[in-house]
């Protein structure tokens, strides 16, 4: 009977340490594949503004489809906003609550916080 509960006190252990050590892994980690697809999303909007000379509209879909913004998953999705001031910003929502994994164009880096850009 001490063997068991030593075996699970320490199962219970372990995983409390990986959680741990899974919650404070940087980003560039814990979310590559959504990065990595929402750079190449920012690349081509940034192309879509030297060419145009303005961003994409929020409301034009077609365009931001063929950008690479697409609502594909009912989970999450990328979500794109844009200011009067020439700044945009790329949310990955995830349920209702956030914070969410964000690129503003004004700090130019991934974080996870609120979106600053409201509709």
């Amino acid at each position: 009977m001490k063997k068991i509960l030593i075996l699970f006190i320490s199962l219970f252990a372990l995983l409390m340490i990986s959680v741990t050590v899974y919650w404070n892994l940087p980003l560039e980690i814990t979310r590559k594949s959504d990065i990595e697809k929402g750079n190449k999303i920012i690349q081509n909007i940034k192309s879509y503004e030297k060419k145009f000379d303005r961003l994409p509209e929020n409301s034009d879909y077609k365009t931001l489809e063929n950008l690479g913004v697409q609502h594909e998953d009912s989970r999450v999705y990328l979500d794109y906003k844009t200011d009067n001031k020439g700044n945009f910003e790329l949310t990955y929502l995830e349920g209702f609550d956030g914070p969410y994994l964000l690129w503003n164009s004004q700090e130019g880096k991934w974080t996870i916080d609120y979106p600053k850009i409201l509709k």
